[in-house]
């Protein structure tokens, strides 16, 4: 019998620490048997910082804690490409800074901080447009920011997967696959986020049909689903921080079983792809949400996640596709037995 495809279970660990500590963080993820994570927001001994403002004595005090904990960055998740295109007033928050200024600081401090602990992966965005506005309209100007970032990771070899979400240029699976096909560069790959279409009002056939439209161009997929309280309704501008129905993978209106399935089948060649970029594998990110999400983020707490794996194991076990938590062996080596 050929062996099943796998994949590399990873997740936001934030999600799944109540006040965000290093210690809480890493505890659940080697309780759960996880032994990657994705880093976000944490409590490295100097306060909740993001990622991009840890110093290095707070990276390097988590290094040494990753290796108590046997744990392994899966990607940077940074928030690069959450700001605005354009220097214009549109009554949100988000900011503006000038992209040759954000290309040498900020872009430049993310790949930094992905050697710093050894990862080829960062998440980031697609900027994005004035508020209400068309963003085909500004396809062309984050095509040629999107390039630049692509090229920086590309010269310090590293990958920049660009996150599919509400309100930015890339906010459906059809400009994702324009921005991916006019970018045109090795270092710059998708990730697919079924709740992320969905709190925009989709159906779970058009998620699918979304999914279709970015698989091409994918590098791997986060996971979290949505459950609609009421029928769908497109909306324009979506307001993250109201958003309260995520759910695990294996209760949500995404169809998770049937993107999955399908993703089985592109797992050989896609992992090919990455290996050839020095990535250990095609990584499933959990970024579950199930106790609510905001525009920055979101939170699970140790339970919720925990549901929130279980949901997904379930879901990849009725699929066929392969994955490995720790077991008594690992604790065994470990230990030096």
């Amino acid at each position: 019998m050929a062996e099943k495809p796998t994949v590399i279970l990873s997740g936001f660990a934030d999600e799944a620490a109540n006040q965000k500590t290093a210690v809480q963080q890493f505890c659940a993820f080697a309780a759960l048997g996880l032994q990657y994570y994705s880093l976000r927001f944490i409590d490295a001994g100097q306060g909740i910082k993001n990622v991009m403002q840890l110093t290095l004595k707070e990276i390097q005090y988590l290094r040494h804690l990753e290796d108590e904990y046997g744990l392994n960055v899966a990607s940077i998740g940074s928030p690069l490409g959450k700001v605005k295109l354009r220097d214009v007033e549109d009554g949100t928050k988000n900011a503006y800074i000038p992209f040759k200024k954000y290309l040498k600081n900020e872009v430049q401090r993310a790949c930094e901080l992905a050697h710093a602990f050894e990862t080829k992966l960062i998440r980031g965005f697609s900027f994005y447009p004035p508020k209400g506005a068309n963003p085909w309209d500004y396809l062309s100007q984050a095509v040629e920011q999107l390039g630049a970032i692509a090229e920086a990771c590309h010269r310090s070899d590293l990958t920049y997967g660009l996150e599919i979400e509400a309100n930015l240029v890339g906010q459906t699976g059809e400009l994702m696959r324009e921005l991916h096909r006019q970018v045109n560069h090795p270092a710059l790959v998708l990730i697919f986020d079924a709740a992320n279409i969905l709190c925009q009002g989709y159906t779970a056939a058009e998620v699918f049909e979304q999914y279709q439209m970015m698989k091409a161009g994918l590098g791997w997929m986060h996971i979290k689903d949505y459950r609609h309280p009421r029928p769908p309704q497109r909306q324009g501008h979506v307001d993250e921080d109201a958003l309260r129905h995520f759910v695990p993978a294996d209760m949500g209106d995404a169809a998770h079983e049937i993107i999955l399935r399908d993703f089985r089948e592109q797992l050989p060649k896609l992992h090919q792809r990455l290996h050839r970029r020095g990535i250990p594998g095609v990584f499933l990110d959990l970024e579950p949400h199930v106790k609510g999400g905001g525009q920055f983020g979101g939170f699970s707490g140790p339970d919720g996640f925990g549901v929130a794996l279980r949901g997904l194991c379930r879901v990849l076990d009725y699929v066929g596709i392969g994955y490995r938590l720790r077991d008594f062996e690992d604790i065994r080596c470990a230990r030096g037995f």
